[in-house]
């Protein structure tokens, strides 16, 4: 981010991000030159997948000013009980961050050494692409991360294995209390060939042990 708030500056271009990953706090978009910071509350400030709502915030009075005029041009508001939800998350999102962050932890360390898995995809890891990145500029690790299967796996035995789930919900959000989890399908990729291979997941408020145990139980039915 540094990088490129330098490069773009430079050429008066000014720098929007997306904060949802860190809830707007684990990354101090502000303090590392962003002018717009965006994220979805939907997902770790609502907390509870029950509300449908966005943040725009801006870091200086002038940005502040054209942002205003546009967001009242536009018409755009919330209604008072989704900004009540909203304002209710926030009261628990430093203690659901924290257990969080250690349950997924636990569950991305169990995965690391099954033999089926040929690599984990969570920041936090020394071995995730763009780890150093994290550690510069990260304050801790949210509850989402990528699994890629070994390359014996195909399109099929990896939507099965998402399918033999009982714990873990289908679901393209995160940020609430259920873990959830999702295939992806093949893309093309210019510097990755997964090829299929990838499962998101979102860890919840379960227990850790629980949600391992489901996932040995999926792995068992497909292996």
């Amino acid at each position: 981010m540094p990088a490129i708030v330098a490069t773009a500056h430079a050429a008066g271009v000014p720098v929007a991000l997306d904060n949802t990953y860190a809830a707007g706090v684990l990354f101090d978009a502000f303090a590392h030159g962003v002018d717009v910071s965006m994220q979805a509350l939907t997902k770790y400030v609502g907390g509870h997948s029950d509300i449908l709502l966005g943040t725009v915030s801006v870091g200086t009075a002038e940005a502040q000013e054209r942002i205003g005029a546009t967001h009242r041009l536009l018409g755009m508001a919330v209604s008072p009980d989704d900004c009540a939800l909203a304002l209710r998350g926030l009261e628990t999102l430093a203690v659901r961050l924290d257990r969080l962050e250690k349950t997924t932890l636990e569950v991305a360390h169990w995965l690391k050494a099954r033999p089926e898995v040929a690599l984990v995809l969570h920041p936090a890891l020394p071995d995730c692409p763009g780890h150093e990145i994290w550690r510069r500029d990260f304050t801790g690790s949210a509850s989402v991360f990528s699994v890629v299967f070994e390359p014996g796996w195909d399109t099929q035995r990896v939507t099965d294995f998402v399918e033999a789930l009982r714990l873990f919900r289908l679901g393209f959000s995160w940020g609430g209390t259920h873990s959830l989890a999702m295939a992806y399908p093949p893309l093309p990729r210019t510097q990755r060939g997964y090829d299929g291979r990838i499962v998101r997941l979102n860890v919840g408020l379960e227990e850790p042990a629980d949600l391992i145990a489901d996932l040995e139980q999926a792995l068992k039915q497909v292996a």
